[in-house]
């Protein structure tokens, strides 16, 4: 059906605006987008597979003492079902999982 995503700013308690993320398939880009002002973003409707989405986490904070890009492999398995894949992510840490 559709997939997304919502990026969380850990540090500041808000949602993280203006991430440029981008969705990978084997390797191979298929879509960039940046999220809106309440850290989220549409990424289209992809047929079942294995995906990459990689957040641009080191632009968003500024520097990069740390993290830099962030990678979240996964894969859909039934192309009907809406997927999101939220990030909850500071400069040091980040954490993710299957969302509604």
């Amino acid at each position: 059906m559709s997939l997304s995503t919502h990026v969380l700013d850990t540090v500041r308690g808000r949602p993280a605006a203006g991430v440029a993320i981008e969705l990978r398939r084997d390797g191979e880009p298929l879509a960039t987008v940046v999220t809106d002002a309440d850290g989220r973003a549409k990424l289209g409707e992809p047929e079942a597979g294995e995906y990459e989405l990689v957040f641009a986490v080191g632009d968003y904070f500024g520097e990069r003492p740390f993290l830099d890009r962030v990678p979240i492999r996964f894969r859909i398995a039934d192309a009907a079902v809406h997927y999101h894949v939220p990030l909850l992510v500071s400069p040091w840490s980040y954490s993710t999982y299957r969302g509604s």
